[in-house]
């Protein structure tokens, strides 16, 4: 099947590459922070020539819900900050676990809007963020590793893809996996949209949630779901209008979500009545080492080449 329009899709705005010298953030708005793989992930941003701030509350602690890394209103505050600060070019998360859902609503979106765009870096937890901001932003981020994540921290290949992702992102337009195969055979083009299931599902519902994700090649991929919960997350998606129009989707890894070929059943059954391409293991998510995946960026998905093509670099020249 072909799914291939003869226009090309139009992505978000993409915030302008890094060079070295660039003043990152690191803020933590999910689950608290190793301290020792904060200092690791650090080094290594230094170590591509980058000005690294690590945000006031990201070694904070909630006081009464140890799952959160301090409380709603100074999580909230560190994006926010570090977002608003005009030395600022891009903002990375130390990592994920649960929380964003609780300071998505306690940001100044329109004070957001009214400054240069710039990198947002982070996956899983961090789906809500990619959502909020492309659907209040108009914005294109990245879905890549965080610096306190063990695949960032202790494997070369996941942080040299990043670094090139960021300082020389034509060198990363072709994405693809060494497992990559079509779940459903085909070719579509679309806007990249997506991320983390369960916290995509959770999203229904609520203001930054986007009605569907008509013409996206969309990106997921899941951690510790059985594959009765995955079938129950993409039954809330089918029958919530999420995947009306999709053009095309991509996944990921399946990191403790049980025997992959339960989970290839599963997605089978539940996105081949769809219609569109789909592409099994990508090679990004949860999984030991991981490509960086940009969102809002009009691309080409080939499930038979195993490959999806960005049109655009991830990132704007500078």
């Amino acid at each position: 099947m072909d799914q291939h329009p003869t226009t090309p899709a139009r992505g978000l705005t993409r915030p302008p590459q890094l060079r070295p010298g660039d003043h990152v953030v690191v803020v933590a708005p999910s689950g608290p922070i190793d301290p020792e793989r904060l200092t690791a992930g650090t080094a290594i941003l230094r170590s591509w020539g980058l000005r690294v701030t690590v945000a006031p509350h990201v070694l904070d602690t909630h006081p009464t819900l140890g799952y959160l890394a301090g409380t709603d209103a100074s999580r909230a505050a560190d994006l926010q900050d570090a977002w608003l600060d005009p030395t600022v070019d891009a903002v990375v998360c130390a990592r994920g676990g649960y929380g964003v859902h609780r300071v998505v609503d306690l940001l100044d979106w329109a004070a957001m809007r009214r400054v240069p765009p710039k990198v947002l870096i982070g996956f899983s937890d961090v789906s809500s963020l990619h959502e909020a901001f492309a659907q209040r932003l108009g914005l294109a981020t990245l879905y890549g590793p965080m610096c306190a994540a063990a695949s960032f921290i202790e494997d070369a290949p996941t942080a040299e893809h990043l670094r090139r992702t960021l300082f020389d992102p034509a060198t990363t337009t072709v994405l693809t996996g060494s497992a990559a195969a079509p779940l459903v055979p085909g070719r579509a083009r679309g806007v990249t949209a997506g991320g983390c299931v369960h916290v995509l599902a959770a999203e229904r519902g609520t203001p930054a949630a986007r009605p569907s994700f008509a013409g996206a090649i969309l990106i997921l991929e899941d951690v510790n779901e059985h594959p009765y919960q995955l079938d129950r997350l993409l039954t809330q998606f089918l029958r919530s209008g999420a995947l009306d129009g999709v053009a095309g989707i991509a996944l990921g890894s399946w990191e403790g979500c049980g025997r992959p070929d339960r989970v290839r059943e599963v997605m089978l059954d539940r996105l081949g009545p769809l219609g569109v391409p789909v592409l099994w293991e990508l090679g990004f998510g949860h999984c030991p080492s991981t490509l960086t995946v940009p969102l809002g960026v009009p691309a080409v998905l080939d499930a038979d080449a195993g490959t999806l093509t960005l049109e655009v670099p991830a990132l704007a020249a500078r």
